[in-house]
C-alpha cells in the first residue's frame, strides 16, 4: 500500500482510499482530499514535516501523520 507520505516532491498522484475514523477522516475530507482527486506534491519542509500540496486548485499543507492515512495510486 502506497500512501501520500511516500510521494516525492514534484510528483502527482490520485487518491485511492482514505483510512482513519471519525473526526480525523472528516477533517481530511473537508480539506478537499477525497477518493479520485489528483494531488501534486509541491514541496516538503526541511525536516520532512509538513508537506505542501496542490489539491483542487489551491495549496494545502498537511502533516506526515495525516498523509499516512491517504492511500494513493
Amino acid at each position: 500500500m502506497k500512501t501520500l507520505k511516500d510521494v516525492k516532491v514534484g510528483e502527482d498522484c490520485v487518491v485511492a482510499r482514505l483510512h482513519g475514523e471519525g473526526p480525523v477522516k472528516r477533517r481530511i475530507m473537508d480539506m478537499g482530499i477525497t477518493k479520485g482527486v489528483a494531488i501534486h506534491v509541491r514541496k516538503v519542509a526541511p525536516l520532512g514535516d509538513p508537506m505542501e500540496l496542490n489539491v483542487r486548485g489551491y495549496e494545502l499543507s498537511i502533516r506526515k501523520g495525516d498523509a499516512e492515512m491517504i492511500e494513493i495510486v
